[in-house]
């Protein structure tokens, strides 16, 4: 299974774990995208501190955040990619305007050598219920 199999594998066990059934029919309302980013292998450490730490805030205070899920390439640690899934376009957007990204987006600013955003459109999140 590659990376990008095995992110999307990942992030739908966290998706339908965290919403349970909602997930399956919500899934047309849902804003999805998928993050391919370059970090500098100097400041690789410190990028992976800056985005759990934003990560966990989202999480926490944003209830239109459903899923974010950053894994690293095995191998090239370098290469990431953040899965995210939102209630909506609104909750996507709400998201942008949090200080916790706000702050987030100006910490990792030079550290990220390139960014890609790849809009995407769920075919079907499932998972094991616990």
């Amino acid at each position: 299974m590659t990376a990008p199999q095995l992110l999307v594998l990942g992030a739908s066990v966290l998706a339908a774990a965290l919403a349970g059934g909602a997930v399956a029919q919500q899934a047309d309302e849902q804003y999805v995208q998928v993050a391919e980013i370059e970090v500098d292998p100097v400041q690789l450490d410190a990028y992976r501190a800056a985005v759990q730490e934003q990560i966990d805030a989202a999480i926490r205070n944003e209830p239109g955040v459903l899923v974010l899920y950053a894994v690293s390439e095995k191998g090239n640690p370098t290469h990431v990619k953040v899965f995210e899934i939102y209630r909506d376009r609104s909750a996507y957007e709400a998201h942008l305007g949090s200080d916790h990204f706000k702050k987030s987006k100006t910490t990792v600013e030079k550290m990220v050598k390139s960014l890609k955003l790849i809009q995407a459109s769920p075919i079907m999140l499932g998972a094991q219920s616990k």
